[in-house]
């Protein structure tokens, strides 16, 4: 039984659910703002080589643990409904504290960009990990590749969506970066701060349905056992 309201199990319903969530996990609006601060010494062309490279270094990341997280955990013995559930509380505990403590969240985010101010190569560390696609994102990449149909086709449509959603994300940081300080005068540190709390808030009603999943899966599994 799965009272997930969207079909995971077909491309688009894949889409809808990783795109908001990886969406509020990378913040690539915020990451911006932490871009442009510790590029500013850089002239406008560096600026737009690095933002080419961290999108896709962040691209790589998150389709790696899209497709392989879940099956990695499988092969040491975690159940599908176990490890939803535990991706869940991951997904749903990161969220609460990016709604509740944005601000923490950025200066840690900002102090791990520090490095980049004197480093030459920088594109990958810090830059990408962890400023753009750190542990959380990994955490909520596999959470979400966790959600997968146990069998059958639609695993196919799912891993279509969850890539599709990926590559997106992969797009708004390039594009984000690339005109960051656009984005800073657009928005300012308030105007990110509201806008993470937003999708911070979605995150967390997708980290509860996950985990709400993974529970009726262990539900499902105890009644067919018992009979």
């Amino acid at each position: 039984m799965d009272i997930s309201p969207i079909p995971v199990g077909t491309a688009v319903g894949a889409f809808l659910l990783a795109f908001p969530a990886l969406f509020s996990i990378v913040n690539p609006i915020g990451g911006a703002l932490i871009f442009d601060s510790v590029t500013g010494g850089r002239s406008r062309e560096d600026k737009q080589r690095l933002a080419v490279r961290i999108a896709v270094y962040a691209m790589v990341v998150l389709l790696t643990s899209l497709w392989l997280g879940g099956y990695v955990l499988n092969f040491f013995g975690v159940s599908l409904s176990a490890l939803r559930i535990a991706g869940g509380l991951v997904v749903a505990v990161r969220a609460w504290s990016l709604l509740m403590e944005p601000e923490a969240h950025e200066t840690r985010k900002a102090s791990q960009a520090e490095p980049a101010q004197d480093a030459d190569d920088i594109a990958f560390f810090p830059l990408t990990m962890p400023l753009t696609t750190g542990p959380g994102t990994i955490a909520v990449a596999i959470a979400l590749s966790s959600q997968r149909p146990a069998t059958g086709f639609g695993t196919l449509g799912f891993f279509g969506g969850m890539s599709v959603a990926a590559v997106a994300i992969a797009v708004l940081i390039w594009l984000c970066y690339r005109w960051s300080d656009a984005v800073t005068s657009l928005l300012g540190q308030s105007g990110a701060r509201v806008m993470s709390r937003l999708v911070a808030f979605l995150l967390l009603c997708v980290g509860v349905q996950i985990i709400v999943t993974g529970v009726i899966g262990v539900a499902d599994l105890v009644g067919i056992t018992r009979r």
